[in-house]
């Protein structure tokens, strides 16, 4: 496989955590008591509260020892876990027995329970769909649900801190950890994710939210430069983690490798202080990620409070000797430790852990597969679909299935956050051994799960690794299935071609048999030289633990095609902001800067409508097996909040879920683009049924960033509301006047 290089397993897994499962004795831990003596273990008491009592009652070696972390896997002679840690786990944070503070466990990641340190430790765990394909549904209450879910198995597994959250906005196509993200928007990655990030912490555990902030591209991901003006952060990336921070309370943030600016993202005063602690007021803590610490004091002021693995992954153990040397040298006062320890406690107490520690518990893997399946289905999408030729019907008769491990299993991505699956893995011996991979494919075949639906169809598979051969076997079928991989992970990028010569494939099956239908196992967006040729192309993401089950329930039509795309799919590298990549992976030491004031806030969909480029598939875009309608669209601006209302009807013969798209616009212009996504609702409608959808615009979607107020500003003027089913599909227009306005900079309660 052609891969571009990446930094040994040790450094590499600097990137982000771990999984594993808790000790005995830890488990068997009861909630503390809270006498008089010990006022901060009242559940009555708020966070605030709580955490102020149990610093005054700290020794300094006490908050010395709840800010500093270590690993916690076994991965040579380097990387030793401490023996308190999870086997395979992220990392571990001792708690202070005496005052009743439990110690923390940490777990990655974004799509469940995860292992780190390779298969010897691997626990076998219920896996999402990955973040880009949850971001394809469109539907924060699945999002929430799937949170809930690995939640609760985090918490059944021993852990109370769970490394996920990642809203990252997909400014590069080609970074390797975009399926860890939630697309190229703020609104919709910033309520998707923040709805996750809600069910995980309805178990009384953490989550974080990561990776803070402008973590763009893996080539030099520890070392590059992300360079942009304040103006264009705020109204971006910064504004995703705000949405999902509003939405969600999460207790921790992650900061990330990258610098901003000039300045490491852990150590940078504008993104922890300025921002995160005083313009949104946050109250929980702020940790590193694994490797992403380079200094104590520097550090420390800038608004770091927990060194993660500092032991493993940091050139030094900045927060123990070197932190202990600035506090006696006054280059860190000692309020700022008390905060540093006061945060941390705060999201231990907010989380509800104190009173309810986690301990080892049955986990109802059924259940929990019924939860990622559902999210799996919604987050398929339809991109291509000629003459109806899905869904598969009782009518074909001989249906060639091709490649992709279609036969045994489903792809996942690679890294830190690797779930590993129950049964085993599908496929062996493909991919890396060692980090990023194992390439692990999940045991859900496709193949299986549509002979189970098609009992009647003469159903033959081929490996496609004879190219003429499954051309040749093609040719005869009523319905041709290429399933099509493209392996990503953290630590590298990929190029926007699939691997392998299966466009190759592709090319040569479609022109053997135009009835082709390619359904694509990939990270995010890839190239499709092939696609005039075929007759249908389905986005199928990295599906999750159930992922052939519903991949074969959406191609039989069981469920509705519902997903929507989350991201632009170009037609060409010439269209991205940077053709070339930045960086050389030969090379992951070199200093080098990503210029994004290129593009600014103009991610995604903005930039392509900014420079008029054509894209393969638009943001927002996605086939149903219905057809809907919408009108009598209306636009009201009262007491300065714009409400959007419209009617939605289901046009066609089947059961359908539609995902209608408000984007708004203002006539005089000034914005980064042409139009922004203000709103978007998932509704299901059986045929001929309409609805009624009322969306009120988050004000801060109308404004631009003021620096001189250092807040938001609406103007007065014309406003454009489009209603659509993508980007650039508008089915309705309205107009409407808005007053000028201002909106403080803070975080808005809702």
């Amino acid at each position: 496989m052609n891969r571009q290089t990446w930094r040994g397993p040790a450094l590499a897994l600097m990137l982000g955590a771990s999984a594993g499962v808790l000790a005995t004795a830890a488990c068997a831990q009861a909630p503390a008591a809270a006498p008089a003596t010990r006022p901060w273990l009242d559940p009555k008491l708020d966070a605030d509260t709580r955490a102020d009592l149990a610093v005054k009652a700290m020794t300094q070696d006490e908050k010395l020892t709840v800010i500093f972390g270590f690993f916690g896997a076994d991965m040579g002679d380097k990387y030793k876990r401490v023996p308190e840690a999870l086997p395979g786990s992220a990392g571990y944070v001792p708690g202070i027995a005496r005052l009743g503070i439990p110690a923390q466990f940490q777990t990655d990641a974004g799509v469940g329970v995860a292992t780190q340190g390779g298969e010897p430790n691997k626990r076998e765990r219920t896996a999402l769909p990955s973040g880009m394909a949850t971001t394809a549904t469109w539907n924060p209450h699945l999002a929430q649900t799937g949170g809930a879910m690995i939640g609760a198995e985090a918490r059944a597994s021993g852990f109370n801190v769970m490394l996920a959250g990642g809203v990252n906005l997909v400014r590069e196509p080609r970074n390797g950890r975009n399926f860890e993200y939630g697309g190229e928007d703020p609104w919709l990655a910033g309520k998707m994710v923040g709805a996750q990030i809600k069910g995980i912490q309805s178990n009384a555990i953490v989550s974080t939210i990561k990776h803070y902030a402008l973590n763009g591209q893996e080539t030099g991901r520890f070392v590059l430069d992300a360079r942009i003006g304040e103006a264009e952060a705020r109204t971006s990336d910064l504004l995703a983690f705000q949405f999902a921070i509003e939405d969600s309370d999460p207790h921790s943030v992650m900061c990330a490798y990258n610098r901003v600016n000039g300045d490491y993202a852990c150590e940078n005063d504008f993104l922890l202080n300025k921002v995160l602690k005083q313009d949104w007021g946050y109250k929980n803590y702020v940790m590193s990620d694994w490797g992403a610490a380079h200094s104590s004091a520097k550090a420390v002021n800038a608004g770091l409070d927990q060194e993660s693995a500092g032991d493993a992954f940091d050139t030094q153990s900045f927060f123990k000797g070197p932190l202990k040397d600035a506090l006696a040298k006054g280059e860190v006062s000692q309020a700022r430790l008390d905060d540093m320890a006061r945060r941390v406690l705060r999201g231990l107490f907010a989380s509800g852990v104190v009173e309810k520690p986690v301990k080892i518990a049955p986990i109802d893997y059924a259940a929990h597969a019924k939860v990622t399946r559902a999210d799996a289905e919604e987050g398929v999408v339809l991109l291509k679909n000629d003459k109806g030729l899905l869904p598969l019907l009782s009518t074909a008769r001989k249906i060639v299935v091709i490649g992709g491990h279609a036969d045994v299993g489903v792809l996942s991505g690679g890294g830190s956050s690797q779930v590993y699956p129950i049964g085993g893995r599908a496929v062996q011996g493909e991919g890396p051994a060692s980090w990023p991979g194992p390439m692990i494919y999940f045991p859900s075949s496709p193949l299986k799960a549509l002979k189970a639906r098609l009992p009647g169809a003469d159903i033959q598979y081929a490996d496609g690794k004879d190219t003429a051969a499954a051309a040749k076997l093609a040719a005869g079928a009523d319905v041709v299935l290429v399933f099509a991989t493209q392996w990503n992970g953290e630590a590298f990028d990929s190029p926007l071609t699939l691997e392998n010569d299966q466009d190759a494939l592709i090319d040569a099956v479609a022109t053997a048999n135009g009835k082709t239908v390619v359904v694509l196992e990939t990270g995010g967006p890839v190239l499709m030289p092939w696609l005039s040729k075929v007759g249908g192309v389905v986005e199928a993401w990295y599906p999750g633990s159930e992922g052939g089950e519903a991949i074969a329930r959406v191609l039989t039509a069981e469920v509705d095609a519902s997903g929507r795309l989350p991201v632009t799919f170009p037609a060409a590298l010439d269209q991205l902001p940077r053709p070339v990549l930045d960086g050389d992976p030969k090379k992951p030491d070199d200093l080098f800067a990503v210029d994004y004031t290129i593009e600014g806030a103009a991610v995604g969909y903005k930039w392509f409508d900014k420079k008029g480029h054509q894209p393969l598939f638009a943001f927002g875009h996605g086939l149903s097996y219905t057809t809907f309608a919408y009108d009598n669209l209306k636009a009201e601006a009262k007491g300065g909040v714009l409400t959007v209302s419209f009617d939605v009807r289901n046009t066609g013969k089947r059961t359908g879920k539609a995902v209608p798209q408000v984007y708004v616009s203002p006539k005089a212009g000034g914005w980064e683009a042409p139009q922004r996504l203000a709103g978007f609702k998932k509704v299901e409608l059986a045929p001929g049924a309409t609805t009624r959808v009322s969306l009120s615009v988050d004000p801060r979607l109308l404004a631009t960033w003021n620096d001189k107020a250092h807040g938001w500003s609406v103007a007065a003027g014309d406003y454009t509301v489009t209603l659509g089913a993508s980007s650039r599909d508008a089915a309705a227009k309205a107009q409407v006047a808005l007053g000028a306005r201002s909106i403080p900079v803070g975080l808005i309660k809702r």
